[in-house]
């Protein structure tokens, strides 16, 4: 595959590189993303290459 179609996914907050690497036809709904610079935990949505950060606090 080549570049156009994976990236890596970055922090919503500190925008560095995290460990996780997605495709143009990956799905990823309510996905717990670590980020091991800034040591946080965020639930994001990815859908074709597009991050949606979900703001919902846990019950």
């Amino acid at each position: 595959m080549n570049d156009e179609t994976s990236q890596w996914v970055h922090c919503p907050v500190c925008r560095s590189k995290t460990r996780i690497k997605v495709y143009k036809d990956t799905v990823l709904l309510n996905f717990p993303l670590f980020c091991p610079k800034c040591k946080r935990e965020h639930d994001v949505s990815i859908i074709q290459l597009k991050m949606v950060v979900n703001d919902e606090p846990d019950a």
